[in-house]
């Protein structure tokens, strides 16, 4: 049985825009950026090192020190299915602070959360899996009858809130509407009515002779969820970041040309902060892609743009940060400079290291490290499929190019990790300036089965264990990870299917 099977099976849709606002950032002509191989600052610090505990990197089949780790599958969750439904494909992946829930949005609408069950109770360390915990149909699709566009009910972004009580809050998000959602157990209901029997049949007054008192019964465990609060109509465009403040009691949520601020109790109300959209839309040379809140300091955020730029925004300047704190940019190479590289500089996810020192990015074709106090250019530049731009022409032609690739840091900021296409994913270890590159598939699926490296062959005679540039699969790709926030669990979904490693354990 699917994963969804209990979810409404409604087919997705492509939303042509016809007369409504289009995604902006298909058209915006962004910077050229240099890409440089595993580049770093000489007499720099290597970062992320700061923390005492250190979760090493599994560089899987490697050997090498006794501080390796290797990476093996887990579970699987999701249809075998070749002919792959678009609702059932998989828009985002979220673990929440603890690392206990993992949710995925669809482009159904539907959030789907599971939960981390541990084997042996008495010995936490041992191996444990993630269970189906709560399903629920988060957004519908909608039509908006003044700009006759359809607004398609996919889940853009999943964002958790810290836990304060039992409930756990998200925040979900599709290109128009974001909700607050709350997930509530119940294993105990009231029995002992006095006008009503306990099928829900009204009793007649005047045969009561005795007034009992309602009593709480044990029942079976239900998770319900619950919708809390709807902030609507705030976006023009579509959203494709939200981020939730430190001080836990605002976000902001972030189109592309626009930026507001949210206070959590407050739907009908919100805060432009950044305001990007010129007089003369003619005029306009890029868009923001991404934006995300320090996590330490609540005045500080951060957005990416198409052309290749991050600015960092203190809200304590201004009301309206139309003016940066700092811009980081690296220098253009007009040596390299091509027909395709103002597109691939185009910045799809930026990421605050959960020390707050450094931020991650990534383009199309790298993974760069930003430290706050540097601005002229990436401490760390580590190409992720760097054989590809000499198939960016037939990218450019299948769109391919346009995938938004997402990237994640592990629990102590010492390993990044981002997806590629042929179902690959990718790992970097900062400190040791070791990488990986590791494959999602049915056919590695065993229990405790260790991942092998895959490599791939750019030109030249191919080795045994090498696979071609040539014939590697551009419609499966990665685009979504999550690290666990404290252990080596890693999700990474597929198509419509989402895969969970772990660190062996003997």
């Amino acid at each position: 049985m699917s994963w969804r099977d209990s979810l409404p099976g409604e087919g997705g849709k492509k939303v042509k825009q016809e007369g409504g606002p289009q995604r902006l950032s298909h058209y915006i002509a962004p910077s050229f950026e240099k890409y440089r191989l595993h580049e770093s600052i000489p007499g720099h610090t290597s970062p992320g090192i700061e923390r005492a505990a250190r979760i090493p990197l599994a560089m899987a089949g490697t050997g090498g020190g006794s501080n390796d780790v290797q990476w093996c599958f887990s579970q699987v969750k999701g249809a075998i299915d070749d002919d792959v439904a678009e609702a059932d494909i998989i828009s985002t992946v979220e673990f929440n602070h603890s690392g206990e829930l993992l949710a995925t949005g669809d482009k159904g609408g539907r959030v789907v959360i599971f939960q981390q069950e541990i084997e042996n109770k008495s010995q936490p360390q041992c191996r444990s899996e993630y269970n189906v915990y709560s399903t629920f149909q988060s957004h519908e699709p909608e039509f908006d009858y003044l700009k006759s566009l359809e607004i398609e009910e996919k889940i853009n972004k999943i964002r958790w809130l810290p836990q304060k009580n039992a409930a756990q809050f998200l925040l979900s998000t599709n290109d128009k509407t974001i909700k607050l959602w709350k997930i509530s157990e119940r294993d105990k209901r009231l029995e002992g009515y006095n006008l009503k029997e306990e099928d829900g049949r009204c009793i007649d007054p005047n045969t009561v002779t005795a007034l009992r008192v309602p009593v709480f019964r044990p029942m079976d465990l239900m998770v319900e969820a619950s919708p809390r609060r709807v902030f609507a109509n705030a976006h023009t465009y579509h959203i494709n970041s939200i981020s939730i403040n430190s001080d836990h009691e605002t976000y902001l949520s972030a189109d592309d040309l626009r930026i507001n601020l949210w206070h959590q109790e407050i739907t009908d109300r919100s805060f432009n902060i950044v305001d990007i959209k010129p007089v003369n839309m003619e005029e306009l040379t890029e868009v923001i892609t991404a934006a995300e809140f320090h996590p330490n300091q609540c005045n500080t955020f951060v957005y990416s743009s198409s052309k290749g730029s991050i600015r960092l925004c203190d809200m304590r300047a201004s009301a309206l940060c139309d003016k940066h704190s700092k811009l980081f940019e690296e220098p253009e190479d007009p040596s390299n400079r091509s027909f395709f590289s103002e597109i691939i500089s185009s910045i799809s996810d930026v990421k605050f290291s959960h020390n707050g020192r450094y931020m991650m990015t990534r383009d199309y074709l790298s993974v760069k490290i930003w430290d706050l106090n540097m601005e002229t250019r990436p401490v760390e530049t580590f190409q992720v499929h760097e054989y590809l731009r000499s198939k960016l022409c037939s990218l450019y032609e299948n769109d391919c190019i346009f995938d938004k690739f997402e990237c994640c840091w592990n629990g102590n900021d010492s390993v990044v990790m981002t997806g590629s296409y042929n179902n690959f994913f990718r790992m970097f270890d900062r400190g040791q300036r070791r990488d990986v590159t590791l494959e999602a598939s049915r056919e590695s699926s065993k229990p405790r089965q260790v991942l092998k490296p895959r490599k791939v062959c750019a030109g030249g005679k191919r080795k045994k264990d090498e696979i071609s540039v040539d014939s590697l699969d551009f419609n499966k790709k990665i685009l979504h990870t999550a690290w666990h926030p404290q252990d080596n669990i890693i999700a990474v979904a597929t198509t419509n299917n989402l895969y969970i490693f772990q660190d062996k354990v003997n």
